[in-house]
């Protein structure tokens, strides 16, 4: 069984894709050279970045789309 589990990763975004997009970008940073934020068992950037978003330690906030800004305007 895999650790985070699909499901519980699920409960802290709001799509797959959006979960996807997440780990992807915070993969990218550990990449890059940023320190990861927990001690994850895994060496590997998708997997630390799994941990930290799990344990809320990595978030996720939505853009403002495009339609939503020229209503405010």
């Amino acid at each position: 069984m895999l650790y985070p589990s699909t499901n519980e990763l699920m409960t802290k975004v709001d799509s797959r894709y959006t979960l996807v997009v997440a780990v992807a970008k915070r993969a990218r940073q550990l990449i890059d050279g940023n320190e990861p934020k927990v001690k994850a068992p895994s060496l590997k950037p998708v997997s630390i970045a799994t941990h930290e978003i799990v344990e809320d330690v990595v978030t996720y906030t939505p853009a403002v789309e495009e339609k939503d800004r020229k209503v405010n305007e």
